[in-house]
C-alpha cells in the first residue's frame, strides 16, 4: 500500500518559496517559524529530496524544489477550487479571485470596480495583475483575464463586456496649434508619440462618415509603451497621441486634452473577459464578469450580447 503524505505540508512549502524567508511564510500563515520550518523539514524527510536552500540572508529553492513548487501551486490551486465549486451553492464568492487585465484598463476601470467586489463581497479575497502581456489562463495560475483589443485564436471561452472607441488627442491648452489639421494626411508633419506596446505603431486607418478611407503614415521621435505615461507626456505638449477612450474621457471632459480630428474615425476594439474552458463558473468569477458589464453598460459601451463563444 502506498505511503500517504500529509498535503497540508505543500502550502506550507509553496509559502516558504514564494515569500523568500521562513519568518515571512509564518507571517502569511499565522503560525510560528518552528511550526514552518518543522514542516518543511518533515516534507523533505518524506521525500527524501533537498528542496530549499537555506542561508543567513534568504531560503532558494533548488532545482527539483523549483519543479515541485510548480505541481505544489498547482495542486493547492485545485484544491482552493474544489471548495469554490462547494460555494456556488450559496452563490455568494468566496476564496481569492486571480485575474489579469492590461495596464491601461486595469488601472482606470478594473481596480476601482475590485474595490467596490470587495466592499461587496470581504470575504473574497482578489489578487490582479496588470501588464500588458497575455497571461496563460490554460496554467491554472489565473481565474479570468479581461483583454482589450482584438482577439487571437485559442481554445479559452470570451464574454464581450463592450468596447472601446481610438481617439487622437492633444494637449488641451493647445488648441489653436491643432487648427491646420483638418485631414489624416496633415499629421505626417505633425509630432506624434508612439505606442511602443503596438505591433506597428506608426500607421492608422481613419475612416470619414463620407466612407472616405485614409492610411496614414506617422512620424515619431518619441516611443513609450504605456498609454497612461503617454497620455501624460501629450498633457504636457510632448505631441499627439491615439488613446483608448476609457483612458482619456475624464481628461476630454475637464479640457485637459482635446479631440483632434473628431469627424474622423479609428478601428474601434473589444473588452473581453476570457475564461478556461469549463463547464464550471466559480460564484466570484460569475458575480466579478456580470460587476464588469454592468460598469461597460454604465459607461455605455456594453455590449448586446454576453454569450460565451470559443476564441
Amino acid at each position: 500500500m502506498a505511503k500517504s503524505h500529509n498535503l497540508n505540508r505543500l502550502a506550507y512549502f509553496a509559502a516558504v518559496v514564494e515569500t523568500g524567508s521562513f519568518t515571512n511564510a509564518a507571517d502569511r500563515l499565522g503560525v510560528t517559524k518552528a511550526v514552518v520550518s518543522s514542516q518543511v523539514t518533515q516534507l523533505e524527510q518524506e521525500l527524501k529530496t533537498t528542496l530549499l536552500v537555506r542561508n543567513t540572508r534568504k531560503v532558494s529553492a533548488t532545482e527539483g524544489g523549483q519543479l515541485f513548487y510548480k505541481r505544489c501551486t498547482s495542486i493547492l490551486n485545485e484544491a482552493e477550487e474544489a471548495f469554490s465549486e462547494l460555494s456556488q451553492l450559496s452563490e455568494l464568492p468566496v476564496g481569492t479571485l486571480r485575474m489579469s487585465a492590461p495596464n491601461d484598463y486595469g488601472t482606470a476601470i478594473v481596480a476601482p470596480l475590485v474595490a467596490a467586489f470587495r466592499r461587496q463581497y470581504p470575504d473574497c479575497r482578489v489578487e490582479l495583475y496588470l501588464g500588458d502581456d497575455h497571461s496563460d489562463l490554460m496554467a491554472g495560475d489565473l481565474d479570468m483575464a479581461i483583454r482589450v483589443g482584438w482577439l487571437r485564436d485559442s481554445t479559452l471561452l470570451a464574454r464581450k463586456m463592450g468596447g472601446f472607441k481610438q481617439l487622437l488627442v492633444g494637449a488641451g491648452d493647445a488648441r489653436g496649434r491643432f487648427d491646420h489639421i483638418r485631414h489624416p494626411n496633415d499629421l505626417s508633419a505633425v509630432s506624434f508619440i508612439a505606442n511602443k506596446a503596438l505591433s506597428d505603431p506608426l500607421q492608422w486607418r481613419f475612416k470619414a462618415a463620407t466612407g472616405e478611407t485614409v492610411l496614414a503614415k506617422l512620424q515619431s521621435d518619441l516611443s513609450i509603451d504605456s498609454a497612461p505615461a503617454i497620455m501624460a507626456a501629450v498633457k504636457e505638449g510632448a505631441g499627439l497621441a491615439i488613446l483608448p477612450d476609457y483612458l482619456v474621457r475624464d481628461q476630454l471632459a475637464s479640457g485637459a486634452l482635446t479631440h483632434v480630428l473628431p469627424e474622423w474615425h479609428l478601428p474601434e476594439g473589444g473588452i473581453f473577459a476570457v475564461l478556461p474552458a469549463s463547464k464550471f463558473r466559480a460564484a466570484k468569477v460569475s458575480v466579478f464578469t456580470e460587476m464588469l458589464r454592468q460598469a461597460e453598460k454604465a459607461r455605455g459601451s456594453g455590449a448586446p450580447s454576453i454569450g460565451d463563444r470559443m476564441i
